[in-house]
């Protein structure tokens, strides 16, 4: 058993034994056979976005936004850019900061401060999130001093080319470890973790040429990104149902308590659905992974039918 089965077991474990959500399994063959694949054939970053330069640029961006890249519970308070999602807002801002100061190295991330973090991400210092941001960011600068010689690039290279080993790695820094409890036992999803792996191995599969460091050979290994989005849009095409009583929360925007049976039974019914839907789309004769659908229908959820109906929010720093 590895550290992604254990997300796997645990969530199919929660599934099982859900009150608030149900899989509507039944709906599962022609959801899957409805499913747009040709989408997955080359899934990207949008450079426009994204900091896309050489090998050691693109790495060091890509792990420090991932660092960053939770708080959809606050995200209703951000200040966005126009025309921008909360997490385009922020990843456009780093791209900008990359771009007029070069990469941020392990001893600028070691000292960063709130002040600072509002500064470049345009948004008002007493913002929560802001030093939750910066704590991320001195934690992360700390690993790489204490561990990889100050190099993003040491820490990538020290999974050996495993998406799942590097997922472990990414566990020493405690925003990492997204483990709940449901009915007493852990449940694991590792969601920016695991968003990691599959990030670093789509940005430098785009460079020119494509760095080595991303050709992860077990990206199959991973499950879907479990955070607020993919939930939202498996609801709203009738995969996942949702008690009365929750369903009213949401609709009327009330914030779930992280670690609450509801949030983590929207979490894990998530996961463990996309993991029924593979199943379902292999009988149907598609081999497609769980975070590849991961990547359909997060973008999917960008789309007015989705964008506008209230999904759930929690603050909390795991997604």
């Amino acid at each position: 058993m590895g550290l992604l089965d254990d997300v796997r077991r645990s969530c199919a474990l929660v599934a099982a034994r859900a009150v608030h959500v149900r899989i509507a399994t039944e709906r599962l063959p022609a959801y899957a056979a409805a499913l747009p694949l040709d989408r997955l054939a080359r899934p990207t970053l949008d450079p426009t976005a994204h900091y896309l330069a050489d090998e050691a640029g693109t790495v060091a961006y890509i792990l420090t936004l991932d660092t960053i890249n939770f708080g959809s519970g606050w995200f209703p308070l951000l200040r966005k850019r126009p025309g921008r999602s909360g997490y385009f807002t922020i990843a456009l801002a780093l791209k900008e900061a990359f771009e007029r100061e070069g990469p941020w190295d392990a001893a600028a991330l070691r000292t960063m401060t709130s002040e600072r973090c509002a500064a470049v991400f345009g948004q008002d210092p007493d913002l929560p999130l802001m030093p939750l941001f910066a704590q991320a960011l001195r934690d992360y600068g700390q690993l790489l001093h204490d561990r990889y010689g100050d190099d993003p690039r040491r820490l990538v290279a020290s999974a050996e080319g495993s998406a799942e080993r590097l997922v472990q790695q990414l566990l020493a820094l405690p925003f990492y470890r997204d483990v709940a409890r449901y009915a007493g036992q852990p449940v694991a999803f590792y969601k920016r973790a695991q968003l990691a792996a599959a990030d670093l191995a789509l940005a430098l599969s785009q460079l020119t040429p494509p760095s080595p460091l991303g050709a992860f050979r077990d990206l199959d290994r991973l499950t879907i990104f479990a955070d607020n989005l993919v939930p939202h849009v498996l609801r709203l095409d009738g995969v996942l149902q949702y008690a009365p009583a929750l369903l009213a929360r949401i609709e009327a925007e009330q914030p779930l308590e992280p670690g609450s049976p509801e949030e983590v039974e929207i979490r894990a019914c998530a996961v463990h659905a996309v993991e029924l839907l593979v199943a379902e789309l292999a009988r149907q004769g598609h081999r497609v992974t769980a975070h590849q659908l991961d990547y359909l229908l997060w973008n999917r959820g960008q789309e007015p039918r989705y964008k506008t109906r209230p999904r759930h929010r929690a603050r909390t720093v795991f997604y």
